[in-house]
């Protein structure tokens, strides 16, 4: 009589098995070969009953799953299979060669069989399958089973919607030559009251992993299975989202880096093929938001924010308030690289002289003064980023820079340890003859402008206004003749008071100091303001 256990199998070199030869080899005919080829290695004096010792590498489901393998060998062929192990099982029996050759019913006989009932049986069943091949991904991948439960949810869907063309499955799939069962007309009748047919499915297939996922897409490329394309892009773009809402994002994500990668790619090219005739401009920003959390190429990147860009005329100012990437606040709260890209794009795109192309012009123009105020505050927004939203549009797209000076002053206001250089550098993206004239007067008072560019925006203020009118409004000092004779000799320039126009005590102080202007004139006017 055969010893207790005369049999050692280490799997994976985790876990050791302590088995009995006779039973395992009843059922497994590697392990029969294995174990065949260990005796012949012995020495023919050794004792019978010295324990052979075994080593599997790459076993499916590791450790687990061969304890099930044991199980049913110790039960006489026996174990219960169900839609969470049936994958598992399946993929051991096939590893170890549990074929009917060895013993009637057999292992892999019963997950057969088993796995027949699934692909023509309900699409719960289907999916559950499916989310146990990930346990065995390698294995069931190279013995057929995911394509196999693939194509089963492919007919599934195509029989309960538009989605697919269920002809062009119905020569591949398994599920061909059987009825539709009882469980798939419930199945139709909860899609019928689903407001989008096409979509129903769109949540169980999300709780798949990438790998099963990225196999679909390429099963549905290889076997041209006519799907349509913006259904499968819909699809995508969900279950990139739904895998952002999981707990374990961040481990989930470097885990499976690539194989999202991939997806998101995908989606991207949909997305640019349906184009704006499907998706609006504010989809597209929730597009761009969603698939920015993965690696995207350039080129996905690129052609998602040409796209974009060309649309920027029907963003708002929620589309445009994009968290910067990653955890770190050190190059600004929101992503103001991302905008500039977007506006040279919507610049690049406009053909001038259209009066259309002027009054979308003039919409991202107040749109983008708008984002400089709210961005402004922002303690860790650079000059030369204002400066880049504020430059990328030319002095066309705004009639009036009343609003570009608002975000100026409330910069300033945020950022009061400026060096004056970058003051003055902030200003150069005004444009002073297209201030109001009451901007200009808040302008002159700001203390903090430098004095140089209150100087000229008045400046250039009153020369604009000078050449609209031939014969401007000027307050001359005439008491008398040797007064006059005194000014005409004086060698200092002199500041006329163009009504109007004020300049800050600040300002008035700094000339008197310098001694550039006559500063009694000064004085004279500033009692007008």
């Amino acid at each position: 009589m055969s010893l207790f256990y005369d049999l050692q199998i280490c799997i994976n070199g985790d876990h050791t098995f302590f088995l009995n030869q006779d039973v395992i080899s009843k059922y497994s005919g590697s392990l029969r070969k294995l174990i065949k080829q260990s005796k012949k290695k012995r020495n023919k004096k050794s004792k019978s009953s010295e324990i052979i010792a075994i080593e599997i590498d790459g076993f499916p489901g590791g450790p687990d799953g061969f304890e099930l393998v044991s199980r049913f060998c110790y039960s006489n062929g026996g174990i219960s299979i169900d839609v969470s192990n049936v994958s598992t099982l399946y993929c051991c029996s096939v590893f170890l060669g549990m074929t009917e050759k060895l013993c009637f019913s057999n292992l892999l006989l019963q997950t057969e069989s088993f796995l027949e009932e699934v692909f023509y049986g309900s699409w719960n069943d289907i999916v559950s399958s499916l989310k146990s091949c990930e346990q065995v991904f390698l294995h069931a991948d190279s013995y057929g089973l995911v394509d196999k439960l693939i194509f089963a949810a492919l007919t599934r869907i195509s029989r309960s919607s538009e989605a697919f063309s269920s002809s062009s499955l119905s020569s591949s799939s398994p599920s061909s030559a059987k009825n539709t069962p009882e469980s798939d007309k419930r199945l139709t009748s909860q899609t019928v009251s689903c407001g989008r047919s096409n979509e129903w499915w769109f949540n169980d297939m999300s709780s798949l992993s990438p790998m099963i996922i990225l196999k679909l897409k390429r099963i549905i490329g290889a076997y041209k299975t006519n799907v349509k394309s913006l259904v499968m892009t819909k699809f995508l773009l969900h279950y990139l989202k739904t895998r952002l809402q999981t707990k374990s994002r961040n481990i989930e994500l470097m885990r499976n880096k690539l194989e999202y990668s991939d997806l998101a790619d995908t989606a991207v090219t949909g997305v640019v093929l349906a184009g704006k005739t499907v998706f609006s401009c504010r989809k597209l920003f929730w597009v761009l938001r969603v698939l920015s959390s993965f690696s995207l190429s350039r080129e996905s990147k690129t052609g998602l924010e040409t796209l974009i860009g060309e649309m920027l005329d029907q963003a708002t100012l929620d589309d445009l308030l994009i968290p910067a990437a990653g955890g770190s606040r050190e190059s600004g709260f929101y992503n103001v690289v991302l905008v500039i890209r977007l506006l040279k794009v919507f610049v690049r795109n406009r053909e001038e002289g259209e009066e259309e192309e002027e009054s979308k012009m003039k919409e991202v123009g107040r749109l983008i003064d708008k984002y400089l105020r709210e961005i402004s505050p922002d303690q860790n927004l650079k000059v030369s980023k204002f400066l880049g939203v504020a430059e990328s549009l030319p002095d066309s797209a705004r009639g009036c820079f009343d609003g570009v000076y608002r975000a100026i002053d409330i910069y300033l206001q945020s950022h009061p340890n400026l060096t004056p250089e970058d003051r003055t550098k902030i200003c150069r993206c005004l444009n002073y003859k297209k201030l109001t004239l009451e901007t200009c007067r808040q302008l002159a008072r700001n203390p903090k402008i430098p004095p140089d560019v209150a100087i000229q925006a008045l400046k250039s203020r009153c020369d604009d206004q000078k050449q609209r009118t031939p014969i401007p409004e000027v307050k001359l000092v005439n008491k008398s003749t040797c007064r006059s004779r005194r000014h005409s000799q004086d060698k200092k320039p002199v500041m006329l008071h163009h009504k109007g126009f004020a300049i800050s005590e600040k300002l008035a102080e700094e000339l008197k100091t310098k001694e550039v202007y006559n500063w009694k004139v000064i004085d004279s006017f500033r009692e007008q303001l």
